[in-house]
Protein backbone atom coordinates (compact mmCIF):
# COMPACT_ATOMS: atom_id res chain seq x y z
CA UNK A 1 0.00 0.00 0.00
CA UNK A 2 1.01 3.60 -0.46
CA UNK A 3 1.67 5.75 2.66
CA UNK A 4 -1.41 6.32 4.80
CA UNK A 5 -2.58 9.42 6.67
CA UNK A 6 -4.63 9.32 9.88
CA UNK A 7 -5.82 12.49 11.57
CA UNK A 8 -6.87 12.41 15.22
CA UNK A 9 -7.69 15.79 16.65
CA UNK A 10 -4.68 18.07 16.17
CA UNK A 11 -2.25 15.29 15.24
CA UNK A 12 -1.53 13.66 11.90
CA UNK A 13 0.11 10.24 11.64
CA UNK A 14 1.86 9.29 8.40
CA UNK A 15 2.44 5.57 8.09
CA UNK A 16 4.70 3.96 5.48
CA UNK A 17 2.64 0.87 4.77
CA UNK A 18 4.47 -1.47 2.41
CA UNK A 19 6.42 -3.85 4.69
CA UNK A 20 6.52 -6.50 1.96
CA UNK A 21 8.94 -4.27 0.03
CA UNK A 22 10.65 -2.85 3.12
CA UNK A 23 8.72 0.39 2.67
CA UNK A 24 10.67 1.33 -0.44
CA UNK A 25 9.25 4.44 -2.07
CA UNK A 26 8.29 4.46 -5.75
CA UNK A 27 6.49 7.10 -7.84
CA UNK A 28 3.03 6.27 -6.45
CA UNK A 29 4.33 6.48 -2.88
CA UNK A 30 5.99 9.82 -3.54
CA UNK A 31 2.79 11.23 -5.01
CA UNK A 32 0.87 10.01 -1.97
CA UNK A 33 3.39 11.65 0.37
CA UNK A 34 3.22 14.91 -1.61
CA UNK A 35 -0.57 14.96 -1.16
CA UNK A 36 -0.27 14.12 2.54
CA UNK A 37 2.33 16.81 3.23
CA UNK A 38 0.31 19.40 1.34
CA UNK A 39 -2.79 18.59 3.36
CA UNK A 40 -0.91 18.81 6.66
CA UNK A 41 0.64 22.13 5.68
CA UNK A 42 -2.70 23.70 4.77
CA UNK A 43 -4.92 22.21 7.49
CA UNK A 44 -4.64 24.70 10.36
CA UNK A 45 -6.33 22.19 12.64
CA UNK A 46 -3.20 20.02 12.55
CA UNK A 47 -0.38 21.03 14.90
CA UNK A 48 1.96 18.01 14.96
CA UNK A 49 2.83 15.16 12.58
CA UNK A 50 4.20 11.71 13.38
CA UNK A 51 6.05 9.59 10.82
CA UNK A 52 6.05 5.85 11.43
CA UNK A 53 6.26 2.63 9.42
CA UNK A 54 4.82 -0.87 9.28
CA UNK A 55 7.12 -3.88 9.59
CA UNK A 56 10.73 -4.32 10.66
CA UNK A 57 12.24 -1.82 8.19
CA UNK A 58 11.47 1.88 8.51
CA UNK A 59 12.28 2.67 4.86
CA UNK A 60 14.72 1.20 2.36
CA UNK A 61 14.80 4.39 0.29
CA UNK A 62 13.88 4.81 -3.35
CA UNK A 63 12.60 1.66 -5.04
CA UNK A 64 15.60 -0.04 -6.68
CA UNK A 65 13.50 -1.36 -9.55
CA UNK A 66 12.55 2.22 -10.39
CA UNK A 67 16.15 3.33 -9.93
CA UNK A 68 17.37 0.73 -12.44
CA UNK A 69 14.85 2.00 -14.98
CA UNK A 70 16.17 5.55 -14.58
CA UNK A 71 19.86 4.73 -15.10
CA UNK A 72 21.20 6.40 -18.23
CA UNK A 73 18.07 8.53 -18.57
CA UNK A 74 18.01 12.31 -18.80
CA UNK A 75 14.67 12.46 -16.98
CA UNK A 76 15.01 14.68 -13.89
CA UNK A 77 12.12 13.00 -12.08
CA UNK A 78 12.16 9.96 -9.81
CA UNK A 79 15.23 9.61 -7.64
CA UNK A 80 16.81 12.76 -9.04
CA UNK A 81 13.89 15.13 -8.73
CA UNK A 82 10.77 13.82 -7.03
CA UNK A 83 12.41 12.09 -4.07
CA UNK A 84 14.57 15.09 -3.01
CA UNK A 85 11.56 17.43 -3.28
CA UNK A 86 9.44 15.17 -1.09
CA UNK A 87 12.08 14.95 1.65
CA UNK A 88 12.54 18.74 1.56
CA UNK A 89 8.76 19.12 1.85
CA UNK A 90 8.79 16.98 5.00
CA UNK A 91 11.60 19.04 6.50
CA UNK A 92 9.78 22.27 5.70
CA UNK A 93 6.36 21.27 7.05
CA UNK A 94 4.75 24.03 9.06
CA UNK A 95 4.21 21.73 12.06
CA UNK A 96 6.83 19.91 14.16
CA UNK A 97 7.45 16.32 13.13
CA UNK A 98 8.30 13.21 15.15
CA UNK A 99 9.85 10.08 13.63
CA UNK A 100 9.46 6.65 15.25
CA UNK A 101 12.46 4.68 14.00
CA UNK A 102 11.88 1.05 14.90
CA UNK A 103 14.12 -0.66 12.35
CA UNK A 104 16.52 -0.01 9.51
CA UNK A 105 16.56 3.15 7.41
CA UNK A 106 18.59 3.00 4.23
CA UNK A 107 19.63 5.49 1.56
CA UNK A 108 16.95 8.09 1.04
CA UNK A 109 14.91 6.42 3.77
CA UNK A 110 17.51 7.54 6.30
CA UNK A 111 17.24 11.09 4.95
CA UNK A 112 13.46 10.89 5.33
CA UNK A 113 13.96 10.19 9.04
CA UNK A 114 16.60 12.91 9.35
CA UNK A 115 14.19 15.46 7.86
CA UNK A 116 11.95 15.09 10.91
CA UNK A 117 12.43 17.44 13.84
CA UNK A 118 12.62 14.70 16.47
CA UNK A 119 13.85 11.14 15.94
CA UNK A 120 13.14 8.52 18.59
CA UNK A 121 14.43 5.02 17.97
CA UNK A 122 14.39 1.54 19.45
CA UNK A 123 17.53 -0.56 20.02
CA UNK A 124 16.78 -2.18 16.64
CA UNK A 125 17.17 1.11 14.76
CA UNK A 126 19.99 1.30 12.23
CA UNK A 127 21.06 3.49 9.33
CA UNK A 128 23.15 2.94 6.22
CA UNK A 129 23.57 5.16 3.17
CA UNK A 130 25.31 2.97 0.56
CA UNK A 131 25.04 5.32 -2.44
CA UNK A 132 28.81 5.24 -3.15
CA UNK A 133 28.71 1.45 -3.42
CA UNK A 134 26.42 1.89 -6.43
CA UNK A 135 28.61 4.64 -7.86
CA UNK A 136 26.07 7.31 -6.95
CA UNK A 137 26.50 10.61 -5.13
CA UNK A 138 23.62 12.27 -3.26
CA UNK A 139 21.21 15.12 -3.83
CA UNK A 140 21.96 18.57 -2.44
CA UNK A 141 19.15 18.76 0.12
CA UNK A 142 20.24 15.53 1.75
CA UNK A 143 23.90 16.54 1.88
CA UNK A 144 22.93 19.85 3.47
CA UNK A 145 20.75 18.13 6.08
CA UNK A 146 23.48 15.71 7.16
CA UNK A 147 26.11 18.43 7.48
CA UNK A 148 23.72 20.85 9.24
CA UNK A 149 22.31 18.36 11.69
CA UNK A 150 25.20 15.97 12.31
CA UNK A 151 28.31 17.90 11.26
CA UNK A 152 30.82 17.42 8.46
CA UNK A 153 32.80 14.59 10.05
CA UNK A 154 29.70 12.51 10.77
CA UNK A 155 28.37 13.18 7.26
CA UNK A 156 31.65 11.98 5.71
CA UNK A 157 31.55 8.85 7.79
CA UNK A 158 27.98 8.05 6.77
CA UNK A 159 28.42 8.80 3.06
CA UNK A 160 32.03 7.80 2.34
CA UNK A 161 32.40 4.72 4.54
CA UNK A 162 28.78 3.70 3.92
CA UNK A 163 28.90 1.40 6.94
CA UNK A 164 25.77 0.45 8.89
CA UNK A 165 25.39 2.34 12.16
CA UNK A 166 23.50 0.87 15.11
CA UNK A 167 21.19 2.72 17.49
CA UNK A 168 23.87 3.56 20.05
CA UNK A 169 26.13 5.09 17.43
CA UNK A 170 23.21 7.00 15.92
CA UNK A 171 22.48 8.44 19.35
CA UNK A 172 26.13 9.46 19.80
CA UNK A 173 26.19 11.17 16.40
CA UNK A 174 22.93 12.99 17.05
CA UNK A 175 20.91 11.17 14.40
CA UNK A 176 18.67 9.85 17.17
CA UNK A 177 17.52 12.07 20.01
CA UNK A 178 16.56 9.13 22.22
CA UNK A 179 16.56 5.34 22.36
CA UNK A 180 13.66 3.65 24.11
CA UNK A 181 12.56 0.04 24.38
CA UNK A 182 10.39 -1.21 21.55
CA UNK A 183 7.42 -1.57 23.87
CA UNK A 184 7.83 2.01 25.12
CA UNK A 185 8.30 3.99 21.92
CA UNK A 186 4.60 4.66 21.38
CA UNK A 187 4.30 6.06 24.90
CA UNK A 188 7.35 8.28 24.39
CA UNK A 189 6.02 9.55 21.07
CA UNK A 190 2.71 10.25 22.81
CA UNK A 191 4.48 12.17 25.57
CA UNK A 192 6.41 14.31 23.07
CA UNK A 193 3.23 14.91 21.10
CA UNK A 194 1.46 16.04 24.27
CA UNK A 195 4.28 18.48 25.06
CA UNK A 196 4.22 19.93 21.56
CA UNK A 197 0.44 20.30 21.56
CA UNK A 198 0.51 22.01 24.95
CA UNK A 199 2.59 24.83 23.46
CA UNK A 200 1.26 27.74 21.43
CA UNK A 201 0.99 26.36 17.86
CA UNK A 202 1.73 29.65 16.14
CA UNK A 203 4.89 30.16 18.21
CA UNK A 204 6.01 26.56 17.58
CA UNK A 205 5.58 26.92 13.82
CA UNK A 206 7.37 30.29 13.77
CA UNK A 207 10.28 29.03 15.90
CA UNK A 208 10.68 25.89 13.80
CA UNK A 209 10.92 27.97 10.63
CA UNK A 210 13.33 30.44 12.24
CA UNK A 211 15.61 27.74 13.65
CA UNK A 212 15.82 26.01 10.26
CA UNK A 213 16.72 29.32 8.61
CA UNK A 214 19.42 30.01 11.21
CA UNK A 215 20.88 26.53 10.70
CA UNK A 216 20.98 27.06 6.93
CA UNK A 217 22.62 30.45 7.28
CA UNK A 218 19.78 32.23 5.48
CA UNK A 219 18.07 33.89 8.46
CA UNK A 220 17.56 37.65 8.40
CA UNK A 221 18.03 38.99 11.97
CA UNK A 222 15.56 41.82 11.36
CA UNK A 223 12.90 39.36 10.24
CA UNK A 224 13.51 37.17 13.29
CA UNK A 225 13.24 40.20 15.59
CA UNK A 226 10.02 41.26 13.85
CA UNK A 227 8.57 37.79 14.46
CA UNK A 228 9.57 38.05 18.13
CA UNK A 229 7.91 41.47 18.45
CA UNK A 230 4.79 40.25 16.64
CA UNK A 231 4.43 37.34 19.07
CA UNK A 232 3.64 39.84 21.85
CA UNK A 233 0.51 40.88 19.97
CA UNK A 234 -0.97 37.44 19.26
CA UNK A 235 -4.28 36.97 21.15
CA UNK A 236 -3.31 33.42 22.15
CA UNK A 237 -0.06 34.72 23.67
CA UNK A 238 -1.88 37.41 25.66
CA UNK A 239 -4.35 34.87 27.03
CA UNK A 240 -1.61 32.35 27.91
CA UNK A 241 0.43 34.98 29.79
CA UNK A 242 -2.68 36.08 31.70
CA UNK A 243 -3.48 32.51 32.70
CA UNK A 244 0.09 31.87 33.84
CA UNK A 245 0.08 35.10 35.85
CA UNK A 246 -3.10 34.09 37.65
CA UNK A 247 -1.75 30.62 38.34
CA UNK A 248 1.51 32.01 39.78
CA UNK A 249 -0.36 34.52 41.89
CA UNK A 250 1.53 37.44 40.35
CA UNK A 251 -0.22 40.59 39.12
CA UNK A 252 -1.50 40.63 35.54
Amino acid sequence: MTPQLTIEGRRATIRLDAPERRNALGPLDLRALATIFDRIDHDRGIDVAILTAAGDTFCSGYDLSELRAELGSDDAGGARGDFPRIVDALENLRVPTLCALRGGAYGGGADLALACDFRIGTPQASVAVPAVRFGLTFYSGGLRRYVERLGLDAAKRIFLLAEPLDANELLRLGFLHEIVADGEIDARIERCTHLLLSNAPQAVASLKRSLNEVARGVADPATLDDAFADSFRVPDTIERVRKMSRRDGSPE
